[in-house]
């Protein structure tokens, strides 16, 4: 039997290691030992403020609203999720338990994770961990962005730049153009005000062409002039 060369050595380590390759869709997209594909009905809690912290998850399908409530039991929305999107992190950062509720907004698809298992990834797969890295770091410029809207915008603007993310105008991927069905009392809540001042300026943008109803909201790119308006 002849002794292969070094050449055909090397290719076939080239193939072996493509082969070993992580493949990061396909880790989110499928259920294991550690980790498991579940479905969520529309208004089902996820887990509550206060629950322990045991998992990360990473939405599939659907859509996924963070609240928080505060001694008084007023109740505060401090983002809306959509697929491709992860939550729960904090328990691989040491959080004991959840800084807030998450609560279905419609049917939802989600991949649980266990926390030993998503660290383990984070640690032993780079590509995994890339995306991961990558993915925090724009939902903390997203925060800072957040906070100087509310600190120093107009009700007009902050309700013109929810919607448009929420459309995911920006993403590198084809935005969804509609948002998911969300009440206006959730949208008042998530940029504080009133629902009578989110119905205002809704039908502002209805009237301009911003927003059309046709089977959900849709939203017009046009909307962004709200936003950069000085």
């Amino acid at each position: 039997m002849n002794a292969s060369s070094p050449f055909d050595q090397a290719k076939h380590k080239t193939k072996v290691k493509q082969r070993a390759a992580f493949d990061v869709h396909t880790f989110l997209d499928s259920a294991g030992v550690a980790r498991k594909v579940v479905e969520f009905r529309k208004n089902a809690v996820i887990f509550a403020q206060g629950d322990a912290a045991e998992h990360v998850m990473y939405i599939q399908q659907g859509g996924v609203k963070l609240s928080i409530v505060n001694e008084a039991g007023k109740e505060a929305v401090v983002t809306v999720l959509a697929a491709g999107d992860f939550f729960g992190e904090g328990c691989i950062a040491g959080l004991p338990v959840r800084m807030s509720s998450a609560t279905t907004i419609m049917p939802t698809t989600a991949l649980v994770i266990e926390k030993d298992e998503m660290s383990r990834v984070l640690h032993s797969e780079h590509a995994f961990s890339d995306r991961f890295i990558s993915y925090m770091l724009a939902r903390n410029i997203r925060i800072e962005e957040d906070l100087v809207d509310q600190l120093f915008n107009s009700t007009e603007k902050r309700l013109a730049r929810t919607l448009l993310l929420l459309a995911r105008y920006g993403k590198q991927s084809q935005p969804q153009r509609v948002v998911p069905k969300i009440s206006q009392e959730m949208l008042a809540e998530m940029i504080g005000t009133s629902r009578s001042r989110v119905n205002l300026f809704m039908n502002k943008f209805k009237r301009m062409g911003f927003i059309k109803y046709n089977g959900g909201l849709h939203i017009n790119s046009s909307l962004l002039s709200v936003v950069l308006h000085e």
